[in-house]
Order: structure tokens, then sequence, then C-alpha cells
């Protein structure tokens, strides 16, 4: 299957992922099963632990789908990090055939190539929503399929955060000179846009994060937003609890599949996977956006003291996260995906900015 028709299966499977997910597995159809279909055995390797539901949950949302829509002849096994490969070694996993799937955020791996960053943010980057605009029907798919081709790799928008909070600190940050010296846990392009600020940066597993806090190993450390960090208890290690998460406006995860496995797939279950893939996407941000404001009042009312970035913090922050991005551009497969990247939001922002927000801060001001 050529690549277009991938990005064209992507789509139908955002549509046909909002059908799904207003469905109960019992409550939708039959199942499209054909004489003869193989019973399959996939192994997926995720992340992220199992305690963190709502992530590790995505994965767990596409294997039963799969199963669903193929009659139970397609089983995916979803495995959580460090059961059979490391947390950061999803990728290599995957593109060396040792799982068929892997569930993951890439710029874990801008060690290996910086664009990676762009199929799951950037500082300052894109939104959620502005986001899947410019995968499904923008043509970031595309050049996306592209950068992964290069690892063996098809990859599937798989969940997203939305805009995440600043992280935890254990000293009150008041101006670009209280980052300095500190130790921070913060993966992509936001820690090398901290370690700019004179942030020691370091990554770290979700499920280490709360020893390292606690032992004074980090002085601050980011993970997604209140339902998360409520559950990982950060809140009885760290004092201070800051926003915006500039660094991550819009986190994307995503499904890799093993270009080989895929390609041994028969077509309607290439088509299960896409749907699925969709659902789970739409079904992430759906989770967060119904968990985290509750969990949020709790967490005021137990007293985290909630701070916003000072504007001189944010804009030292915005120059450097801009410096760092057009730095790459002298690789001309980066130029290309930073091009399209940086015009779409140019545009996104001027919408969003012209009728969302307005209509955002009126409502705030009540």
């Amino acid at each position: 299957m050529q690549r277009r028709n991938f990005v064209k299966a992507a789509v139908l499977g955002s549509s046909a992922g909002l059908l799904l997910s207003s469905c109960a597995p019992g409550d939708i159809g039959a199942p499209s099963v054909q004489t003869g279909d193989p019973s399959l055995r996939w192994r997926l390797v995720s992340s992220f632990s199992r305690g963190l539901d709502t992530i590790f949950g995505a994965a767990e949302v596409l294997a039963e789908r799969v199963s669903h829509l193929t009659g139970g002849r397609f089983r995916i096994l979803v495995y959580p990090a460090g059961e059979l490969v490391p947390a950061f070694e999803v990728l290599e996993s995957v593109q060396k055939g040792t799982a068929q799937m892997g569930h993951t955020a890439s710029y874990y791996y801008i060690g290996k190539n910086p664009a990676l960053a762009f199929d799951t943010t950037v500082p300052f980057g894109l939104t959620a929503r502005q986001f899947n605009g410019w995968v499904y029907h923008g043509g970031g798919m595309d050049l996306l399929r592209s950068l992964f081709a290069d690892y063996n790799v098809i990859n599937f928008p798989g969940g997203n955060t939305g805009v995440q909070m600043g992280g935890w600190f254990n000293r009150e940050v008041n101006a670009v000179s209280d980052l300095r010296g500190l130790s921070m846990r913060i993966p992509g392009m936001g820690g090398r846009v901290m370690d700019r600020l004179g942030v020691a940066v370091q990554q770290i597993p979700g499920g280490e994060i709360y020893p390292a806090l606690e032992r004074g190993a980090i002085d601050a450390a980011e993970w997604v937003g209140p339902y998360d960090d409520e559950k990982l208890g950060f809140a009885q290690v760290a004092r201070y609890y800051y926003y915006p998460g500039w660094w991550e406006p819009g986190a994307n995860l995503s499904f890799y599949v093993s270009r080989a496995a895929w390609n041994q797939l028969p077509s309607h279950y290439q088509h299960a996977v896409a749907v699925a893939a969709a659902e789970a996407n739409l079904d992430m941000l759906s989770r967060y956006d119904a968990v985290n404001p509750a969990s949020f009042r709790r967490l005021v009312e137990g007293g985290t003291e909630v701070r916003a970035f000072p504007r001189d913090v944010m804009d030292a922050a915005f120059a450097s996260a801009e410096a760092l991005l057009q730095e790459g551009t002298a690789d001309p497969e980066y130029a290309k995906i930073f091009d399209a990247y940086t015009q779409w939001r140019q545009d996104a922002t001027a919408w969003f900015g012209t009728s969302e927000q307005t209509f955002a801060d009126y409502m705030h001001g009540h």
C-alpha cells in the first residue's frame, strides 16, 4: 500500500472512531469477518506503566477494538514498560521486529533524529486539535510517514494529553535566574530548551519520577497534568505546581507498526488497525478532559500551591525554543517538516486566537 493510502485510512479511521467511541463494544454490529481470515497474535510494547491508565489505556482501547472488528481473530497483546523492553526502547524494538507494534512518544528518540519531535510536540507548538488537523487533513501524515520509513515503521496518532501543566518544583521560580542549577525531569525539545536556560535535564520514566523527587535526586519534574500527577503522588513530594507546560501544548502519542508485519496483514485487518488507532487517539484526549478538572480541584483543595510561570521565563523559553528549532533546518528532511509545521501553526494560531481564545478569555473572567 502506498503512503497516500495510509493517510486515507487514517482519515477514514478518525471518522469511524467518532462513531465507534459512542458505543460500548457489545453495542456495535457484527464485524466483517471473511472466510479464511488468519488468526494472528501481535505484541505491542508500551513506554508507559499499567498504572497510568489513561496513557497506557490507549493501547488497550486499540487492542480491544481490533479484536472486535476482526471477530477475535486478530489479537494484540499489550505489554507495559519494562515487561518486554525498557520504556525508551520501543522504537528500536519495533524497528527490529522484537514486537510488531509499539506505543510511545516520538520525542523520546530525538537523539536519533531531531525531526521526530514533530510527531509528538515541540515547545510553543500545536495544540491537540491543531495537530490532528495538520496530520489528518493538512499533509502532516505524509511528512511523518516519510520520516518513519527510515526506521521501517508506520506511525499512527495514538492519543493526546492536551496542553500540559508546567510541572512540580521544590522551590519557587520567580525569574529565569531561578532555573539555573535546578535538576529536572523533562524530555524532548523542552528538555533541550531548559538545558539552555541552565537546568540540569534528566529523562526518567513516569514510574520513577516520585522516588527521584522524594530522595532529592531531582528538584523538579513534569509529567502530564492533574489526573496523572495526583495518581503519581507528586503533591506529596513537591510544593509548587507551575503552568502552563509551554514545552508540551499538545503532546501526541504514537502507535508504531513494523512495516514488515503490516505488509503481511489482509487489507481489512490494516483498516481495523487504522480505525482503532483513530478511536484511541480521540479517546485519550476525551478521558483527560473528563478527569483532569476534578483532580485539579482536589490538588488545590489539598494545599498545592499553583503558580504561573513569570512572563520573563516564558519569553526566555520562547526565544530559546525558536532558535533551537531553527537550528535543525540545516537538514533538508527536518527543514521540510519544520516549514510545513510552522506555517500550519501560524495559520492555526491566527484562527484560534480570533474565536476560541476570545471566548475562553471571556468565560475565564467569570
